[in-house]
C-alpha cells in the first residue's frame, strides 16, 4: 500500500481508482451516503473499524499481530440497510467480502454445514480477484502471443528432423500473413485450434457437514488425464482468437503467487457479513432447536475469535478477518447469544426503523434508486419516465401505511410497490416509442387505491 493522503478535501468526487488507504472515515461515510440513507452511526462504526485496519497494517513488529479487529453487531428490522451498508464497504475497500446467513447452518440436521466452509468460500472469492487482476496485467503479452499462435496455425514453421528448410522463404510468407492478420482479412479462415474437453463432471465428497468439497478437486489435479484431455476443432481465425488468448492469459498467470496473495488479502483484509445472527440467538434449555442454536454459535466462535482453516490453497487465518453479524431481534435479542460470541462482538450499533421521510430519500437520493432503474428501463424502449414529488411522497406515505398494518420489511416494500405501480407502464412501452409518461400523486392512489384501502393485504403486497 502507498502512503495515506490524508489531505484530500473531505468534498471531492472520489474516482474509481481510489483506493481504501486516501480515504478517511468522514470519506468513507460520503461514500456509503450515495447508496444508502440515514444510519449515520452504523456508518460511522464501519468506517472506523476499516480505518483501524488501515492504520493496523502501518504498524511495524510483533505489535500488528496484537491488535485485533473490532467486530461489530448490527441491529435493526429487515430492509434498513444493514446488508448494503457492509456490501458497498467491501466494494469501497476492494477486499474479498461474503455474506452468509447464519441460519445456513442449522438446515442440515442439528449443526449444518461447518462453519469453516465460510473461510473457504471467502478464499474463493479472493482468488477469482486476484486473478482477474492479474489477467488485465498480462493481458498485453498474452495478445502478442495469441498472434504468434495463430501465425503458426496458419503458416506452420517447418519442424521435419533431417532435413534443410529455406528460413527467407517461410519468413516472408508469415510476414505476409501477420500483416493479413492485423489488417483483419483472415478472420473467417478455418483452423484448428487444440481445446481441452472435460468429459468428466468434476468429483466431489462431502462430509455431513459439508467441510470436505476440496478432495474431488485434488484428484482432478493429481490424475488429469482422467478428467480431461485435448482434442483439435476447427473454428475462425475469429473465435480461435479468443480461445488462445484465454489460454495464454492462464500459461502467463503464477498460480501460486496467486494463491499466496488470495490468502494474505483474506488473513488481512477479508469482511464475513454473517446475517441472521438473530436466529441462531438462544440458549439451552429448549427442545432439539434451541441447542442447535446454540451448537452453531460455538462453531462459530474459534471462527471469529481467531483460528486457522484448512483449504485447498493453504492454511489461513482468520484473527484478522473483520466479522460484522447483523440481525433484527424482533423475537430474541443480543444478550441470548453465549457470553463469548457476545464478546467477540464488541461494537454495536442499533439502525433505526424507516419512516416517511427516509423512503422519500431512498427513492430519490441514491445514485441507483428505484425511480431511476425504472427511467433507465423504460428509456431502452424510447419512453421517458418522470416521477413528480408529489408521486414520490404518495409512494413512500403507502408504503409506510402498509409496513405498519403488516409486517414491516423497511425499503424492500417499496419495490413491490413499484413494480405494480408501473405494472401498467412496462407492460405497453413497446407499443409507445417516443413517448413521455409523466407519474403523479393521482396516478399513484389509483393505481394502489386497493393496497391502500383493503386490510386483506396480503393478496396484493408479499
Amino acid at each position: 500500500m502507498t502512503a495515506a493522503k490524508t489531505n484530500k478535501p473531505v468534498g471531492d468526487e472520489l474516482s474509481p481508482e481510489t483506493f481504501l488507504e486516501d480515504l478517511a472515515p468522514r470519506q468513507i461515510v460520503l461514500e456509503l451516503d450515495k447508496y444508502v440513507v440515514s444510519q449515520g452511526k452504523a456508518k460511522r462504526a464501519v468506517a472506523i473499524a476499516l480505518r483501524n485496519r488501515w492504520r493496523r497494517q502501518r504498524i511495524s513488529g510483533s505489535m500488528a499481530d496484537e491488535i485485533y479487529p473490532k467486530n461489530i453487531l448490527m441491529i435493526g428490522p429487515t430492509g434498513v440497510g444493514k446488508t448494503e451498508i457492509a456490501r458497498r464497504l467491501a466494494r469501497l475497500a476492494r477486499a474479498p467480502f461474503l455474506k452468509v446467513e447464519a441460519s445456513k447452518f442449522t438446515e442440515v440436521g442439528y449443526v449444518g454445514r461447518d462453519c469453516e466452509s465460510m473461510v473457504r468460500d471467502l478464499t474463493e472469492i479472493a482468488i477469482a480477484m486476484v486473478k482477474e487482476e492479474k489477467r488485465n496485467e498480462v493481458i498485453e503479452a498474452a495478445a502478442a502471443r495469441t498472434e504468434e499462435r495463430l501465425l503458426e496455425l496458419l503458416v506452420p514453421s517447418p519442424l521435419t528432423p533431417g532435413f534443410l528448410h529455406d528460413e527467407a522463404e517461410t519468413n516472408p510468407t508469415r510476414e505476409k500473413f501477420r500483416k493479413k492478420l492485423a489488417d483483419g482479412k483472415l478472420e473467417n479462415r478455418q483452423v484448428d485450434v487444440e481445446v481441452e474437453e472435460n468429459r468428466y463432471p468434476s468429483l466431489e465428497m462431502f462430509t455431513p457437514q459439508g467441510g470436505v468439497e476440496e478432495v474431488g478437486l485434488n484428484i482432478k489435479e493429481m490424475m488429469p488425464g482422467l478428467f480431461g484431455r485435448r482434442r483439435q476443432q476447427k473454428m475462425t481465425v475469429a473465435e480461435a482468437r479468443e480461445v488462445i488468448r484465454q489460454q495464454e492469459v492462464e500459461k502467463l498467470i503464477d498460480v501460486r503467487q496467486v494463491a499466496e496473495e488470495a490468502v494474505r488479502r483474506v488473513e488481512q483484509g477479508g469482511i464475513i457479513f454473517l446475517d441472521e445472527i438473530d436466529k441462531v440467538a438462544g440458549r439451552e434449555g429448549g427442545r432439539g432447536p434451541d441447542i442447535s442454536r446454540e451448537g452453531v454459535q460455538r462453531d462459530l466462535l474459534p471462527i471469529v475469535e481467531g483460528t486457522t482453516v484448512t483449504t485447498k490453497y493453504g492454511m489461513v487465518k482468520t484473527d484478522h478477518i473483520l466479522f460484522i453479524a447483523a440481525g433484527a431481534f424482533h423475537v430474541s435479542k443480543p444478550s441470548d447469544l453465549i457470553p463469548e460470541l457476545q464478546g467477540r462482538l464488541p461494537i454495536r450499533v442499533e439502525l433505526q426503523a424507516l419512516g416517511k421521510e427516509e423512503l422519500v430519500r431512498i427513492l430519490t437520493e441514491p445514485e441507483a434508486s428505484l425511480t431511476k432503474q425504472y427511467r433507465a428501463l423504460l428509456a431502452t424502449e424510447d419512453v421517458d419516465l418522470e416521477f413528480s414529488d408529489d408521486a414520490v411522497d404518495e409512494i413512500a406515505e403507502i408504503a409506510v401505511d402498509v409496513n405498519s398494518r403488516t409486517e414491516n420489511i423497511g425499503a424492500r416494500r417499496l419495490a413491490t410497490l413499484l413494480e405494480r405501480l408501473l405494472e401498467d407502464i412496462s407492460f405497453e412501452a413497446p407499443e409507445k416509442p417516443g413517448s413521455k409518461v409523466t407519474v403523479d400523486g393521482n396516478y399513484v392512489r389509483n393505481a394502489l387505491a386497493d393496497i391502500a384501502r383493503d386490510e386483506d393485504l396480503s393478496r396484493y403486497v408479499l
